[in-house]
């Protein structure tokens, strides 16, 4: 029995089935595939199990390019760190003008509301720095 595992036939058939896993740069490659194709709103399962199939590779191989990925990503959220709250401050204006353009005033004030707090305004200080307003109709004479 054991000598049949080692019967050449049988280790040129199973040759003949394996598929490479390529150089690195073709591992490179499908990583970064897979990496453009995680924005397409799947969860992370899915997205490995399709990768798998279409690369046609293994799932412990879909596996190990999504740890690469995953370093990718917080490689890119180190970076970006520092520059996300400009970006999203404009984002938040640009679309604070759109809802106002709109007539969208209740999305124009929770935008204001979410400007407010970056910039540490809180309930209280609204409250104290807003003045009275006090409207009163005078009788005609």
């Amino acid at each position: 029995m054991a000598s049949s595992i080692f019967d050449p036939e049988i280790i040129a058939k199973r040759k003949a089935n394996m598929v490479p896993r390529g150089t690195a740069q073709q591992v490179q490659q499908r990583a970064q595939r897979l990496y453009s194709r995680q924005l397409e709103g799947k969860t992370t399962r899915s997205l490995v199990l399709e990768h798998a199939k279409t690369e046609g590779i293994s799932e412990v191989t879909a596996w190990t390019d999504w740890k690469k990925v995953k370093e990718w990503n917080k490689e890119d959220w180190e970076k970006d760190r520092e520059n996300l709250l400009p970006r999203l401050q404009a984002m938040r204006i640009r679309l604070f003008n759109k809802a106002v353009k709109k007539g969208q005033f209740q999305t124009a004030a929770q935008i204001l509301d979410s400007l407010g707090k970056v910039i540490g305004e809180s309930i209280e200080t609204v409250h104290i720095q807003a003045p009275e307003l006090s409207i009163k109709v005078e009788p005609k004479n």
